[in-house]
């Protein structure tokens, strides 16, 4: 295994998918909830097989795109194709790795809070695949959209996917709800990790929220949601406009 690949079993997981292996990712919360998931082909999915919410958002893009969690780069590839110039950004080397054999022009092995001026401007902050989710609590997510003011230009957008958590009826989750709330944060607020094989991943702090939430969150910001795509099953996509 290689040194980049010691703790990125997400990574390595989309590159064993990606050369044909059958794989399951699991997903660790910090309450020891464990899921696996077998979506793995959704990474990879072309336009055509994407769901219409994502399809939908495609027509909100505009210019120059920040791919926000670029994952196996199924967003970035398209808008490419589009004529879009887009910059990649996630922690994984590998599936950075992946992007770049797929033909993904740009990408930055780069935490989200840690975007600068470095990458230039861009007109589009894409954040699909759940990835409003890496704003990671509401006081970092108000810091980072008036962050991303700066950086963007003067008619931007966030196009950004979150997923409604509070239409289950699980215990397991509500439970989780609950010990978030007594902690004083939000029911959405989820420390996670990526496990695959023998592989750990480290924990991240990811951020689900309602609607209702999303647009408390980014009030007062710089910015404001203009409208909202979908909701199938609790998943949803702001799109978020710049003020002034």
């Amino acid at each position: 295994m290689q040194k980049l690949q010691r703790r990125d079993a997400f990574g390595l997981l989309l590159t064993d998918h990606f050369a044909g292996e059958t794989c399951s990712e699991f997903i660790e919360r910090d309450d020891g909830y464990l899921v696996a998931t077998d979506n793995l082909t959704a990474y990879f999915a072309t336009f055509d097989e994407w769901p219409p919410r994502f399809q939908q958002a495609m027509g909100y893009v505009c210019g120059r795109v920040l791919d926000v969690g670029v994952g196996a780069g199924r967003f970035a590839l398209y808008l490419q194709e589009q004529g879009h110039d887009v910059v990649g950004i996630d922690v994984s080397p590998g599936a950075l790795e992946i992007c770049r054999r797929r033909g993904v022009k740009d990408v930055r092995q780069m935490p989200f809070h840690k975007v600068d001026a470095s990458l230039g401007s861009f007109d589009t902050v894409l954040m699909l695949g759940n990835n409003f989710g890496l704003f990671a609590n509401p006081r970092r997510a108000k810091w980072m959209l008036r962050r991303l003011k700066r950086l963007t230009g003067p008619n931007a957008r966030i196009v950004a996917e979150s997923l409604d958590i509070y239409g289950t009826d699980k215990p397991e989750h509500l439970a989780y709800h609950d010990r978030n709330r007594r902690r004083g944060r939000m029911a959405g607020e989820i420390r996670l990790r990526v496990r695959y094989r023998e592989v750990i991943g480290d924990w991240f702090d990811y951020l689900m929220v309602s609607q209702a939430e999303m647009l408390e969150i980014v009030e007062d910001s710089g910015w404001r949601v203009d409208e909202f795509i979908g909701n199938n099953g609790g998943q949803y996509i702001g799109v978020i406009e710049k003020e002034g």
